[in-house]
């Protein structure tokens, strides 16, 4: 668990295989954003609500998204 992340998640992206659906974004756009060409950045990596992180890996069109507990 990292220090003060309470949830003691982690986000990860691949950006690979991202097809820029913006799904993430809409669904959690603190963690969330996307570059020039709608690919998905992960603005933070250890997010504090955890709920809205995994909403969007579970609504992630392409899979790119998971998190680490």
């Amino acid at each position: 668990m990292v220090k003060g992340d309470v949830m003691g998640v982690q986000v990860h992206a691949d950006r690979d295989v991202c097809i820029g659906a913006g799904m993430c974004v809409l669904t959690a756009g603190d963690v969330f954003d996307q570059d020039d060409d709608g690919i998905v950045v992960v603005l933070e990596e250890h997010p504090s609500d955890a709920a809205d992180a995994r909403s969007a890996v579970a609504n992630c069109p392409s899979g790119a998204l998971s998190l680490e507990e």
